[in-house]
């Protein structure tokens, strides 16, 4: 009997997806994809994979498990490709997820749901209330994944800095109990609920890998009160000032929505202008597709085309200033994990190419050129 899966989605999914392996029966191969529903188009892609899936595997059964099937169980289960669907129990204890992208960047799943209500998502509904997973567990799944030959933690979830006993407490015990863990790194964070021990870390942890990613959406007052998120643009702003202030080398990544219901023009350059006003450097930009049963649904939409073009002006103005920032690299030295095919990250997410290396190797590289989104480097 074999298991395969497939993966949509979040880093969080990564990390469930090798939890998942224990649903499939014993007795056949299975193939399990595990679906994502953030965007309209992460659901045809995943109702896409699962056609591939047959097509490649066509003695094995399918089952559809994740955030898409959650929403939609009728939908996926009437698809014939799929021999079996799988729903959450939001009841159930949880366990903790910890899976390989790389084999040597490990995520790790310390909290699973979401308690707020931004009017554009549908995860709450997918995922269920926010739940924290206990302490000990995360600690003994950090062990065995650095006994495993993990270099790098991340952790992970749906909502990580609402984890019950605060995200910067939690970090702070973790790198106490397991001083082995030389490198630990942060999935997606709201920057409104970044709190005072995490920042503690930030400025004073040198294991605490020094790129954040916030999720901004917007970069308008009024959009972001329509999508109900708790922060203003001058919350934003001035939360990576903070940062920028505790941890100097420190790197800004951000979600960011174009094409929200009721943006105007001006609203649109407010999210453009946000880019340089944050520094961000690593944009993850989403055109807005309203979800079913959401109140952004049900506001006035724009028309596709206008959602489309102002994506891609704010992928361009970040891509420029991503470019900006590989290119200010180049001369520089930088510490870098090696991950797979002589690729890997430095502290600051930057990626690097080293030739000739093997993976799991850390050291410091002289950055000597860039090629495309890579830069380039050799062991100092």
């Amino acid at each position: 009997m074999s298991v395969q899966t497939i993966t949509l989605g979040c880093r969080l999914n990564f990390a469930e997806s090798e939890a998942m392996r224990s649903l499939a029966p014993a007795g056949e191969d299975w193939v399990i994809v595990n679906s994502c529903a953030v965007t309209a188009e992460a659901v045809r892609q995943t109702r896409q994979a699962i056609r591939r899936a047959r097509r490649e595997h066509p003695t094995a059964r399918i089952l559809a498990a994740g955030c898409a099937v959650q929403l939609e169980p009728e939908r996926f289960a009437a698809m014939p490709e799929v021999d079996r669907i799988q729903t959450r129990d939001f009841t159930a204890p949880l366990t903790v997820a910890a899976g390989y992208l790389s084999r040597v960047r490990s995520f790790v799943a310390i909290q699973t749901g979401c308690d707020h209500r931004c009017t554009f998502c549908t995860i709450w509904q997918a995922r269920g209330p926010s739940r924290s997973l206990p302490f000990d567990a995360i600690r003994v799944a950090v062990a065995t994944e650095l006994d495993k030959g993990a270099k790098e933690i991340v952790l992970t979830g749906v909502d990580i800095t609402s984890y019950e006993s605060g995200l910067g407490v939690l970090c702070r015990r973790l790198l106490a109990a397991e001083p082995r863990l030389k490198r630990l790194r942060l999935s997606s964070l709201d920057s409104i609920e970044i709190d005072d021990a995490l920042f503690e870390l930030i400025g004073g942890e040198s294991r605490l890998m020094p790129h954040f990613h916030l999720s901004l959406q917007a970069g308008d007052d009024l959009i972001l009160k329509r999508m109900k998120r708790r922060h203003s643009r001058a919350d934003a702003v001035r939360m990576v000032e903070r940062i920028k202030a505790a941890r100097p080398d420190a790197t800004i990544g951000a979600d960011l929505i174009a094409g929200f219901p009721t943006e105007s023009e001006a609203m649109a350059l407010g999210s453009l202008q946000l880019l340089g006003d944050c520094d961000v450097v690593a944009a993850h930009i989403f055109p807005f597709s309203p979800r079913p049963n959401t109140p952004a649904a049900r506001m006035p939409q724009l028309e596709r085309e206008i959602v489309k073009a102002r994506a891609a002006r704010l992928r361009e103005a970040a891509t420029a200033r991503r470019n900006a920032w590989l290119d200010g690299l180049v001369g520089t030295t930088q510490r870098v994990l090696i991950e797979n095919n002589a690729k890997g990250h430095s502290d600051s997410f930057a990626p690097v190419m080293i030739a000739g290396t093997s993976r799991g190797e850390i050291g410091d590289a002289r950055i000597v050129g860039r090629d495309g989104d890579q830069l380039i480097g050799a062991w100092a």
